[in-house]
């Protein structure tokens, strides 16, 4: 009788496996079966989208906060003059960068959401999940504000808030899209890929 072969994809997972099972043809000789292919992606993919859903729903409700409460008013000063709570309109990229620019950045973001789902079908590694959560809480966020704010559809201006001294004012949404891509960097040099391998270069 042929024994269940059982391939693991990334160390310490078991769960995620690649779990094949050696079954005889009809000349006798062993082929493997797709039965147990890859248990574990439905899990990765739920944890993707809570993240980003926790990230997309904090940043719009404190935008909404912010609107409501600061926008037109003198900034609030959080830890002395070392961080502010200073509401202002960017019509650019994140912290700031190239106000001319709205309608591209509007593009890449929706670019970079899409990417993100094709990438979720191929998903099998839970940091993975957690940093593709996080990119696309954010990259949904200020997307949002960049459909739905004045002055115009795709041209909305993205609400920023979070004023650090010497430095540009950004937002929640800011934050989670660069602790996706830091924790995606991490990822990469360690060598783990979003499908629960890991390979040296």
């Amino acid at each position: 009788m042929a024994e269940a072969e059982r391939i693991i994809g990334t160390p310490g997972t078991p769960d995620d496996g690649d779990e094949r099972t050696a079954v005889p043809d009809a000349s006798g000789a062993d082929q493997q079966s797709t039965a147990g292919r890859r248990p574990g992606r439905g899990r990765r993919i739920a944890v993707l989208f809570a993240v980003a859903a926790f990230a997309f729903t904090l940043d719009l409700v404190s935008k909404m906060i912010v609107v409501a409460k600061l926008e037109h008013h003198a900034p609030i000063e959080v830890v002395g003059d070392w961080l502010e709570f200073h509401a202002i309109r960017n019509p650019g990229a994140a912290f700031g960068f190239g106000g001319a620019f709205t309608i591209i950045f509007t593009v890449i973001a929706a670019a970079v959401i899409v990417v993100i789902f094709r990438l979720a079908r191929k998903l099998y590694s839970f940091p993975w999940a957690v940093a593709l959560g996080l990119l696309l809480g954010g990259a949904l966020g200020n997307l949002t504000d960049r459909i739905f704010r004045s002055p115009g559809i795709f041209e909305g201006q993205v609400v920023d808030f979070i004023a650090p001294k010497g430095f540009a004012v950004f937002n929640l949404a800011d934050s989670a899209i660069v602790c996706g891509g830091i924790l995606i960097v991490l990822l990469s040099f360690r060598g783990l890929d979003p499908d629960g391998t890991v390979h040296k270069d």
